[in-house]
């Protein structure tokens, strides 16, 4: 049995298909590398960091019917995640991430959520039913939020009474669907977690670094906002309070898939246990530096 949640993570959870080269990889080019198929998503990367570091998450998402999405809520459920609340949808086949990375990190990426978004505020309703919250006692704990849902269900998110009281945690998919974050970073109790390409997309600026995408952030109407800004550093910047920049590690990347996820869970488990912010920007710069240089043959990145 999985115990009661403490964090709900809303979004995608689908199977993540990466290949890998330790080769730059030349466009329309056939290369050797590694093939691997592995529980992902936003939304349960998340969740599955937040497992590995003892915190008990649930996902809140859409599976398809098909034998895929069996397979998949086995695989989540062996990792410690509850999927008691996951909303199922017969008639559709499970969502897949497909990624190409070479040894420069991310060559291309094409996210197939379509079951996700075609299922929109379904997934919500045992926030509704009585199983988590009911409108009338709204969830008061954490709650990471991914980017994959759809600009409309973000928007009815942002003015909800289901989400006033809990403490939203907000990361986008990709930099392409970063604007649809726009309603929902002006949640009074959000917290924002984006990279520097997405902060100026939000932003509609161009920024010299982290710390002033975050603060441009906080500018633009969001009550916290940490960005990352690659193997350079990364900030925290809330409303009415001092922001803390930090350099990044310096690691040889072996993958990059997951990392921004990666930095978002640790940093919301450090704060869960009481680390003060600039204690928990560190905690996750190193989480997420551990993640990158880990390779999946089993050696380690210097």
């Amino acid at each position: 049995m999985n115990p009661s949640p403490d964090i709900l993570c809303i979004g995608s959870v689908l199977w993540d298909i990466i290949g890998r080269t330790e080769m730059a990889l030349a466009t329309r080019r056939d290369m050797g590398g590694l093939i691997t198929r592995l529980p992902g998503g936003v939304a349960m990367n998340i969740a599955m960091t937040l497992a590995r570091f003892g915190m008990a998450p649930a996902v809140l998402t859409a599976i398809g019917g098909d034998p895929e999405g069996d397979e998949l809520l086995q695989a989540v459920a062996q990792l410690g995640v509850n999927t008691r609340f996951a909303h199922r949808i017969a008639e559709r086949p499970t969502d897949r991430y497909m990624a190409i990375e070479d040894a420069t990190g991310l060559v291309a990426a094409i996210a197939d959520a379509h079951t996700l978004e075609a299922a929109g505020a379904d997934i919500l309703q045992a926030l509704h039913d009585g199983r988590l919250a009911t409108a009338q006692q709204p969830w008061a704990g954490q709650i990471a939020l991914d980017g994959n849902l759809t600009a409309e269900l973000l928007a009815e998110i942002a003015g909800s009474p289901i989400f006033s009281a809990a403490d939203l945690r907000i990361a986008p998919a990709s930099p392409g669907k970063a604007e649809r974050l726009l309603p929902v970073m002006a949640h009074p109790r959000a917290t924002l977690y984006v990279n520097r390409q997405e902060a100026e997309l939000l932003c509609e600026a161009a920024f010299d670094g982290s710390r002033a995408a975050a603060e441009g952030l906080v500018a633009k109407g969001a009550a916290r906002a940490l960005v990352t800004d690659g193997g350079t550093d990364a900030s925290d910047a809330a409303r009415g309070a001092e922001t803390f920049t930090r350099p990044a590690h310096v690691v040889r990347p072996r993958r990059i898939t997951g990392a921004g996820d990666t930095f978002m869970a640790a940093h919301i488990c450090a704060e869960s246990r009481g680390a003060e912010r600039a204690d928990a920007l560190k905690q996750a710069q190193a989480a997420a530096a551990a993640y990158v240089a880990f390779a999946d043959d089993g050696e380690n990145g210097d």
